[in-house]
């Protein structure tokens, strides 16, 4: 199998181009204000335009607790490929933006304990993603107990499992052995400081996850 790859909260138009260049299957663009890689959504067709000018990689819009008013604003100036929801949304909202969007939702967890796994399969998105709790809603660069994540693949083999959390070149693999997850997602782990990131870092983590895969 072959492990998709998002690396989040890009917020220059150069890192984007790095990013999608180096091969990565998504590029996150995060539009929560709190966060320490927020993108103003005046900027984001400036980054989300040089990845697509630089490769293949579908673009994501990261939102925490929005309604749907605000991603299609949002949507209005930039085009988003997928909609991840990276909050505390019920899954009558999730329903909405994705019959709105018309774009395929991930919804992400903070996984605390194993009862974080036990309804995943009720929720009507594209992917449900593992993370490591935080009030940040990601990008801690603090890992979780992968043991959480395999059970989560083992109770609901049919759902797209994206490992988010602590993620880096020197701990990928063994991440992959472990949970085997449709795809990986990495933010601190390749970056410079936050929303700089590093090209060694981001050759490095994709090295490490397609020699693997090989």
């Amino acid at each position: 199998m072959t492990t998709k790859i998002k690396i989040c909260g890009v917020t220059l138009p150069d890192d984007a181009a790095r990013v999608a260049a180096a091969g990565a299957d998504f590029i996150g663009l995060n539009f929560w204000p709190r966060s320490r890689r927020y993108l103003e959504p005046q900027r984001a067709p400036l980054v989300a335009g040089a990845a697509r000018g630089s490769g293949a990689a579908l673009v994501v819009g990261v939102f925490v607790d929005a309604d749907l008013d605000e991603v299609m604003a949002i949507m209005e100036r930039v085009e988003l490929d997928v909609i991840q929801l990276h909050g505390d949304e019920d899954a009558g909202t999730i329903a909405k933006i994705a019959e709105a969007t018309q774009r395929p939702v991930w919804k992400a967890f903070g996984a605390a304990s194993l009862a974080t796994v036990d309804n995943l399969h009720v929720w009507p998105v594209d992917a449900i993603m593992l993370d490591t709790p935080s009030p940040q809603r990601g990008g801690t660069g603090q890992t979780f107990d992968w043991a959480i994540a395999r059970e989560a693949r083992r109770r609901h083999p049919a759902r797209k499992l994206v490992l988010a959390g602590g993620l880096d070149a020197g701990n990928v693999t063994a991440a992959i052995q472990a949970v085997a997850p449709w795809a990986v997602d990495v933010a601190s782990g390749v970056e410079a400081g936050p929303g700089i990131k590093d090209p060694a870092k981001i050759a490095a983590f994709i090295a490490a996850i397609r020699d693997h895969d090989l």
